[in-house]
């Protein structure tokens, strides 16, 4: 466990043009807080991007990949399933500013 600590995010709501998919599309951009003895650490900081579906039967995140701040270097970790989890909770939440 990377010990997942979010501090900032940006988030948008995408539209789909064509009306294909269902459920509302959310593209966040998570600012992660790391220790220094992680392996995950970059002294530039370290991002996760994620798509969130929030639909009519459940909520999602059905994509993500973490990057290093800056460089937008795509960086090769997985998330935990506990911290999906707290990802999703946080996905959840700051949706509905953005829908409000």
């Amino acid at each position: 466990m990377i010990g997942l600590n979010i501090t900032g995010h940006q988030v948008e709501k995408l539209e789909d043009p064509f009306g294909l998919l269902s459920g509302e599309r959310y593209e966040f951009f998570l600012e992660l807080e790391v220790d220094e003895d992680d392996e995950l650490y970059s002294e530039k900081g370290v991002g996760l991007k994620c798509i969130f579906v929030r639909n009519e039967s459940e909520d999602k995140i059905t994509s993500y990949h973490f990057f290093e701040r800056g460089t937008e270097k795509v960086l090769d970790f997985e998330l935990e399933e506990d911290e999906e989890e707290l990802v999703l909770a946080y996905c959840q939440k700051f949706a509905k500013e953005v829908e409000e």
